[in-house]
């Protein structure tokens, strides 16, 4: 067998594996997309805490969805105004009062401590001040629109499955280019690394979350040692779900009841997004890096390669059979982004994108900016 041939063959493998062994990720089939929301006897109360750091684009929109929730129980929102310069409280504040509402509270969030990430610091001080009365807690980012029945699905998922977190993949924008290009491999990939169907299963030790929208049971949190306990991680939802599987089930889902509000106009845009966390999902480890590299480059770049340059004939026909499989597994997510089918075929230049990205993560924490998000570099945070 050729090199050629023996790389098609395990570019092949790889996809047939993550066809058939990978919990069905591909197929998307964890949503929140049910036409009605089941009647509880009883509503449990809920507290929203938004952490928001120079939100004032988008913070009126974001908190107008949530004044306007359905919602049959008691639910209070806090919002915690992470030392923003763009007028983010005055924004929303304006809204609570055009909406009639006193059921926003807005603090005024204090110095960020050592060793703390600042939105993690923000979900703490919102979480303290909504005491011990609620039941749930709906941890959300100040850029999430939210449908008048979110927090009513939410709790009655909660509920009726007894999970002590349900979260919900929001909506990401996906309108310009880039975003065409970027956004939905970008959900692809996380579903990939975390099938939503085994975050589900009591059984596995595999958990994850989605930041923009987290319900949580405040007792499950305050077993698993709070937000203290994840202080200075990166990847804050996943480490939050790791730490509440331990405590009971949990479930992870798409969703087009929570939309991001913020759209990116660039590569760059999605690019900076992309970095500040990607290193930190590998340890910040270079062996770890030059390993997700060289699997990138056969997952994704290798089959597209012989196809155009393959030695043989057996070498081609293995590279164009792993290109479509991979198209084909890119469906569905396209299909729920309603992004046209021939996506598919740019996933080897879309792959080959993300890499980029991984290495000017990496890149960044080298040069002492890891993780920089609104100013600051948090990665900093993890390694003091």
């Amino acid at each position: 067998m050729t090199p050629g041939a023996l790389l098609g063959l395990m570019a092949l493998s790889i996809w047939l594996y993550l066809l058939s062994a990978r919990g069905g990720f591909w197929l998307a089939r964890e949503r929140d997309d049910a036409a009605g929301v089941p009647q509880l006897f009883h509503w449990p109360s809920v507290v929203i805490v938004i952490p928001a750091r120079n939100e004032a684009d988008v913070i009126a929109q974001s908190v107008g969805s949530l004044l306007k929730q359905d919602y049959p129980g008691s639910l209070r929102i806090v919002l915690v105004d992470d030392g923003s310069e763009d007028g983010t409280a005055a924004a929303a504040r304006q809204v609570a009062v055009e909406n009639g509402e006193v059921r926003l509270d807005i603090l005024r969030g204090t110095a960020l401590p050592a060793r703390w990430t600042g939105k993690l610091w923000a979900l703490e001080q919102g979480i303290q001040h909504a005491g011990k009365d609620p039941d749930y807690l709906l941890l959300t980012d100040a850029d999430i629109g939210h449908a008048p029945d979110n927090v009513r699905a939410l709790v009655a998922r909660a509920e009726q499955d007894g999970r002590v977190l349900v979260s919900l993949m929001a909506q990401l924008s996906c309108a310009t280019w880039a975003e065409r290009f970027l956004i939905p491999a970008f959900v692809f990939f996380f579903q990939m690394l975390y099938p939503f169907a085994w975050v589900a299963q009591g059984k596995r030790r595999l958990a994850a979350a989605a930041g923009g929208c987290l319900l949580v049971r405040r007792e499950a949190l305050e077993r698993a040692g709070g937000i203290a306990s994840i202080r200075s991680e990166i990847i804050d939802d996943c480490a939050l779900a790791r730490h509440l599987k331990a405590q009971g089930p949990i479930w992870l889902g798409l969703t087009r009841r929570a939309r991001s509000l913020r759209p990116y106009g660039s590569l760059g845009e999605i690019g900076r997004m992309i970095s500040r966390s990607a290193y930190a999902q590998l340890g910040y480890s270079p062996v770890l890096l030059a390993g997700t590299i060289a699997g990138m480059v056969l997952t994704y770049l290798v089959p597209s390669a012989l196809v155009f340059m393959g030695s043989n004939d057996i070498a081609q026909g293995l590279g164009l059979c792993a290109w479509v499989l991979m198209a084909l597994l890119f469906q569905p997510i396209l299909r729920f982004y309603r992004r046209s089918p021939v996506w598919g075929v740019a996933l080897p230049a879309i792959g080959a994108t993300y890499t980029l990205f991984t290495l000017y993560s990496a890149f960044q924490f080298w040069r002492g900016r890891g993780g920089m998000w609104k100013g600051r570099a948090q990665a900093r945070a993890r390694s003091t």
